[in-house]
This record gives structure tokens, sequence and C-alpha cells, in this order.
């Protein structure tokens, strides 16, 4: 059994722990903010020595496991504190990043850093969708990774190399990703005392919804979030189990929110449903019967997963936060969806195709 944590924004120090589910021992803990023993510790730098011990690099989504690496894939949430970075110089491994551990001992394979340094809270604890693609004339094992902050990436899993990544919403703090994986970053975007726009916002440009992948389409489907924000930055004490920020982030302009398709074979948008909700927090599903689920304002849609059109949609009278599932019983599907305090099963009428 592998779980995460959470808590970046108090000073802890993150970790992915490992059990054996027939005794409840603790197997393996892989920490992400690296000690001295590990050769990612002179990426901490500056003004405190310890700063990697209250470093934060919460692991507080879900990973995914390749059986036949046998590895296990998951993001790392953001160095702490959030937005002062002046006592952690440096890239911060292996905050904001998605790290590939060995199932079996915790021995980290491989990482990438999505956000080096990252002084905007975006994390990278949104899901890996892993698959097995042509690219280039040739089988490829990936795993996709639409970002908080606001990129898409396409990395081979069994090596961690980039393969692409192309922004998915609008963003002011990176030109672009290089051929080494880094980004180009561009000027006048780190936090202030006076306040920096940039965009993204901490929310990011999608969180913690599930996306879903199309395999016959091609197409990955996220809940894309269109915000920026003003970020600050001050001086905070640390103090064990108080909040450690050192900054805070007002949001500013129109906030938009929409159901994305992203071509995975290019990183393009292929299509877009806005939603009349500036916010969704959705998850997406998505069925070999070319059908994607999603929702907002309560609404839980059903969408053509080819062109977007909204084909359906049913109004809950709660928040649609969560993602849908599918299943089957004595040969009919069901689509399950939990809303506020209620589970709600759709179905066709019996006997329908």
């Amino acid at each position: 059994v592998i779980v995460g944590m959470a808590g970046a924004e108090y000073g802890v120090r993150g970790f992915i722990d490992a059990y054996d589910a027939q005794t409840g021992k603790r197997s393996w803990r892989f920490f992400t903010t690296a000690g001295p023993e590990d050769p990612g510790h002179t990426t901490w730098r500056g003004m405190d020595p310890k700063a990697w011990e209250k470093g934060g690099g919460s692991t507080w989504a879900t990973g995914a496991y390749d059986p036949e690496l046998n590895l296990v894939y998951w993001g790392t949430g953001n160095a702490g504190p959030d937005y002062d970075g002046s006592a952690r110089e440096g890239d911060n491994l292996y905050t904001a990043s998605i790290v590939a551990l060995d199932a079996d001992t915790g021995r980290l394979r491989w990482h990438y850093q999505f956000t080096p340094h990252d002084v905007w809270d975006w994390d990278s604890t949104q899901n890996p969708v892993l698959a097995d693609l042509t690219i280039g004339g040739q089988p490829r094992k990936v795993v996709m990774f639409a970002n908080r902050n606001g990129f898409f990436y396409l990395l081979d899993r069994a090596t961690g190399k980039l393969i692409r990544g192309k922004p998915f919403i609008e963003t002011s703090w990176a030109k672009e990703i290089r051929a080494d994986g880094r980004p180009m970053l561009l000027p006048n975007n780190i936090p202030s005392e006076e306040g920096t726009r940039v965009c993204p916002d901490q929310s990011g440009g999608t969180n913690w919804m599930p996306p879903s992948f199309d395999k016959a389409l091609g197409l990955l489907f996220v809940t894309a979030r269109e915000s920026c924000g003003i970020f600050y930055t001050w001086k905070d004490d640390y103090n064990p189990g108080d909040s450690y920020r050192g900054g805070a982030v007002q949001r500013v302009g129109e906030s938009r929110s929409a159901l994305r398709a992203i071509d995975v074979a290019t990183g393009e948008k292929r299509w877009d449903f806005p939603y009349t909700s500036p916010q969704s927090w959705a998850g997406v599903l998505s069925t070999a019967s070319g059908l994607v689920f999603a929702g907002a304002s309560g609404n839980f849609m059903a969408f053509d997963a080819r062109t977007g059109k909204n084909l359906w949609h049913f109004q809950t009278g709660s928040a649609v936060y969560a993602g849908a599932i599918t299943y089957m019983v004595d040969g009919r599907q069901y689509v399950l969806l939990p809303s506020g305090t209620t589970l709600t099963a759709y179905a066709l009428p019996a006997g329908s195709n």
C-alpha cells in the first residue's frame, strides 16, 4: 500500500510511504526534499542551511503504477515557504516534480522537475496518466502530465526524458520548455513585496481534478483554468504547526474555466467547452464509446469526445468537485457521480444501446 502525505504549507518535509498490506509495517520511505545523503541536496542553498528539513514537497494526491517496469509515479508539492524562496535558493529537488520509484525498495529511478524553485505554490501533484503510444513511428511508454504551472508534458516513463512540453493555458512565467527539460523563464515574474502579476494564479492551470485520456482519439481531457494573480512575498518565521507561506496571492482580472481537449501528439488544444462558472473543480471521465463526462456549476454533463459538443446535462443541486466512475452490472453500464452528500448513478433505459 503506497500513500502520500499533506502539509507543505506548514513547514513539513514531504515523503511517500509504502506499507506491507499483510502486517501494516512500513516497507520504505522516500523523502521528497533531498537531505545531505542525496545528490539532490546541492539544490538547497541560501540563508537557511536546513531549509530542506521544512521544505515542503507534500504528496497529497494519487500516483500511478506500471507493473511491467515495476515503477511508481508520484507528483510532489511546492517547496516551502511557498512564496519566499530567499532562504532556499536552488532548484529545491524533489519538490514540484514527478518521481519514479522502484515499487519494491522506494529507490529513485528518475525524476523530472516541472517547476524548479517553485515560488508560486503550483505543486506538481496532478494525476499522472500512463499510456503506450507510437511517436515518430516508434512505440513509446509515456507518462502525461497536465501541470498546475500551465504546461502539458509528455515524458518517457522508462527514463524520465522530456518528449514534449507545451502550454495549455495562458502563461506569463515561462516562454517555453527547452530541449533540456527546463523552463525558459520570462522576466518580472517573481513574487515581490509590492506584488507581481503572474499567470496562472496559485490555483494553477488545473489542479487536483483527475484528467482522462482517450487513446483512440489521442486526446487528453482536462479541467482547465485561466486566471492570473498578484503574488506578494514577505518573511515568515518558522514555528512548528503554524502556516509557513512567506506571502499570499490576490486573484486579479477575469477568471475562466473550461473542459479542454489536448492533442497529445502535438500538445495543441483540439477543442474547448467554456463553463459558465469562472472556476470548475470537477474531474473528467472518458469512455470507449466516445463520451466525456465532467461538470461545473452543479451540472453533470456528457460531451462528444471528438467535437466537444454538449450532449446531455443534469443539474445535481450541489457543487460537482469529484470525478465520475463507470461500471457494468448485468450487462448494463452505469456512470456514478458523488455530488454534495449524494451518490447518484445514471444509465440509459434498460434494453437500449
